[in-house]
């Protein structure tokens, strides 16, 4: 377990930096301007939870004890699986927001605006929490053994993938799809207005954000999500590692969406793109 604890400690001592200072960038720098700084709010939200509740996994891995209690164990394990959950769909809508921009920019102005965005975000962690309510009954029920409280572990008595799981993989495997589906759609559309100078940029920044959305489902979300479904519990330890890193990489995405994207508004693709 000692192997655990120093990857889930590299990725606190990267990813607390990067994902306070990225969620004060988006909230100073640019607020509520666009829909899809609405979404990377939330997203960098959703990273800097995880990142809060990973040093647990340190201290519990390094030393093999828990002392917190059964609603401190279940509290942080939700954290961590609500990073994957809320992470898939936050990206999920960032490339839908860009495909509406891209391929209907006009029909999709009344749609597109920070007031549903944030409706649309507030589904999301109603969701999650309603999720959260019965996963937290029944992994809450598996934290004793021998007489003593374990956390991030999979005990003896584990019999297999819940209700939850399934729901997660399937959830993933959606957006998955959806996340295709709109890559596809995009890079058409693009194709279709040639390239030219700026153009051509503006182009590789579009889909440069739609390679790295799929890149995060690939990785980080889609291995962790069947192998809970598996049940191969060394897989599962090392794919929750896996996961844990797209904190890491969710700036990238701010980095390419903003900075890029609002700073050229001198062409058609970047001006459906405020």
């Amino acid at each position: 377990m000692i192997n655990y604890a120093v990857v889930f400690g590299c990725i606190v001592v990267l990813g607390l930096p990067l994902n306070a200072a990225s969620l004060w960038i988006l909230i100073q720098r640019h607020r509520l301007k666009s829909p899809s700084a609405v979404f990377m709010i939330n997203l960098a939200l959703a990273d800097l939870l995880l990142v809060l509740s990973l040093p647990m996994r340190v201290y519990y891995y390094a030393t093999g004890t828990w002392s917190l209690g059964v609603v401190a164990c279940t509290f942080m394990t939700m954290l961590f699986r609500n990073n994957i959950r809320a992470s898939a769909i936050f990206i999920t809508f960032i490339g839908v927001d860009r495909l509406l921009a891209v391929v209907f920019p006009l029909r999709s102005r009344h749609l597109r605006n920070t007031t549903n965005s944030w409706k649309a975000c507030g589904l999301v962690w109603i969701f999650l929490v309603a999720v959260n309510i019965p996963e937290s009954v029944s992994f809450s029920r598996n934290r004793y053994h021998n007489n003593q409280t374990t956390c991030f572990v999979f005990s003896d008595s584990w019999t297999g993938p819940t209700a939850p799981m399934y729901i997660q993989a399937c959830l993933v495997l959606t957006l998955l799809a959806v996340n295709i589906f709109s890559t596809s759609m995009v890079s058409w559309k693009l194709h279709q207005l040639g390239a030219s100078g700026q153009m051509t940029d503006n182009k590789i920044n579009v889909m440069l954000i739609f390679a790295m959305n799929l890149l995060m489902f690939v990785i980080f979300f889609l291995p962790v999500s069947l192998a809970m479904i598996v049940g191969h519990v060394t897989t599962i330890y090392a794919t929750m590692c896996l996961a844990s890193l797209n904190c890491c990489f969710d700036p990238l995405l701010y980095y390419f969406s903003l900075d890029s994207f609002w700073k050229k508004k001198d062409n058609s693709v970047s001006s459906s793109l405020k």
